[in-house]
């Protein structure tokens, strides 16, 4: 099926080629309110620790091994499991990688389409059909060797518009895994010292207990002597049966934090076990950089700015289709009634030729699809500037807490040196006959309370640390520029 020259319509596709243009809006990141310094100003220990600097803005600088701050080694490996056999990390890389591969998808379509077709086909007619002159011609063969190629000129930029779109998709997806993975690192160490936090305060009752069972065996003795009443024995016996309770009661919880410890390194609970130890580490000195910095370093925020970026991409898709679509197709190849002279010149075939398709009336869809756009376009903007301010709000929640926990912290002490000083003389007044039992007891739950609440203080500063790392973004290697 020979044809006649270059259609028109084929030049005419190619001098709209030289001139191509891509429609809809260009992409400029919209302003957020930046705060020019935090409200909630840090403690006065909270400074640049050695070995660490402030973070430049970079999106693609790595966050480093941010929890080492902390100088656990315990911690350190546990962290270290995270990223191997963590389910939900393994969840957001496999849609980075859907990701990336959609973008492949978009790009494919700037290249033509090539099809290749082999056919033999042998066709009996029938004798009786209208205008048949000669009957004997009924039977008959079609070998068929091509290929077809196509190819849409972009013209309006709607296949760039389509990779821009992925790409940014798929830088959006890199910052979901990069948030997933801050926020799975967090989680592990507030997890780890709340367990941390209960082991020290099981050593504090323990201890409790030895000094109860003690105090018990002494009053009992009294009693025995006849310098103590019973009353005073049931006393001691129901402070010490108490404090054992308690011990118990932190057992549970323990076992709750150290489950969810190996759930976090994709272990099931009861293939993992922690060995008691008690909290040994004090907060480190985290340093906090610049309100502006922080749309940089947060990958949460980078991933709703890549997500306006790409729906501002959708809205010239959209308008696109407001425009012709031009296309260029062609055939060659070879045809013949017979293999044998299938491969001869005289069976060469070819075709060539464009098309200009536009839409004439669709009732108004194409208006609403790029009003679709646009609104969605608008609640990107309004998604990225609230996770800005949720942003800041985390921040200054944990700078907050730090601060007041670290002005508790100091007041506790005084209350447990206070405690422990009152416990001394409590005790020392029981054994001289000046007071009852019942001081003792009263003081030395004044002294376990009093310890108790300074360690819970301990944890509580050890995880806002944490968290307000994480709502920092991460910590920058300090070779990052």
């Amino acid at each position: 099926m020979q044809r006649g020259p270059l259609p028109l319509a084929c030049l005419v596709c190619l001098v709209l080629t030289s001139t191509a243009c891509t429609v809809g809006p260009k992409y400029q990141r919209p302003e957020a309110r930046v705060p020019t310094a935090y409200k909630e100003l840090p403690p006065a220990s909270f400074k640049a620790a050695d070995g660490w600097k402030v973070a430049q803005p970079n999106d693609e600088a790595p966050r480093g091994k941010w929890w080492e701050v902390f100088q656990a080694p315990e911690l350190n490996a546990l962290q270290e499991q995270v990223d191997i056999s963590n389910q939900t990390l393994a969840v957001a890389e496999a849609q980075l990688r859907g990701a990336r591969a959609a973008i492949g998808v978009a790009r494919a379509a700037l290249f033509p389409t090539v099809t290749g077709t082999a056919s033999a086909i042998g066709a009996h007619q029938s004798e009786n059909r209208p205008g048949v002159t000669d009957p004997s011609s009924k039977t008959r063969s079609d070998y068929l060797l091509s290929l077809e190629a196509s190819y849409e000129f972009d013209v309006w930029g709607r296949i760039r518009r389509s990779v821009e779109a992925s790409t940014a998709s798929a830088q959006a997806s890199a910052a979901d895994l990069e948030t997933a993975r801050l926020s799975i690192h967090a989680e592990l160490a507030v997890n780890y010292f709340a367990l941390r936090g209960l082991d020290a305060q099981r050593q504090l009752l323990e201890f409790a207990i030895t000094a109860f069972e003690k105090a018990l065996e002494l009053t009992t003795n009294r009693y025995n002597a006849g310098i103590a009443s019973q009353i005073e024995v049931l006393q001691a016996r129901t402070q010490l049966e108490n404090t054992r309770a308690q011990a118990i009661e932190v057992g549970v919880q323990r076992a709750l934090f150290e489950h969810a410890i190996a759930i976090l390194l994709g272990k099931p609970p009861a293939d993992f076990s922690l060995p008691q130890s008690p909290i040994a580490v004090l907060p480190p000195a985290i340093p906090i950089g610049l309100p502006s910095e922080l749309l940089e370093r947060r990958p949460d925020i980078a991933a709703a700015e890549r997500r306006m970026a790409a729906a501002n991409a959708q809205i010239g898709i959209a308008q696109a289709a407001f425009y012709p679509t031009v296309t260029l197709r062609s055939i060659v190849g070879l045809e013949s009634s017979s293999l044998t002279n299938l491969f001869s010149w005289p069976s060469a075939l070819w075709s060539l030729g464009a098309s200009v398709v536009e839409i004439v009336f669709d009732g108004g869809r194409r208006q609403a699809v790029t009003e679709q756009t646009r609104a969605a376009y608008d609640a990107t903007v309004a998604i990225y500037r609230q996770t800005v301010l949720t942003a800041f709000q985390g921040v200054e929640d944990t700078l907050s807490t730090l601060r007041i926990l670290e002005e508790q912290a100091v007041q506790q002490a005084k209350a447990v040196q206070a405690a422990e000083a009152a416990l001394l003389l409590a005790i020392n007044r029981y054994k001289g006959g000046i007071s009852t039992y019942l001081e003792v007891v009263v003081v030395q739950s004044a002294a376990l309370t009093a310890e108790r609440v300074a360690l819970d203080l301990l944890t509580r500063r050890m995880t806002a640390t944490v968290l307000l790392i994480r709502a920092l973004g991460g910590m920058w290697e300090a070779s990052s520029t």
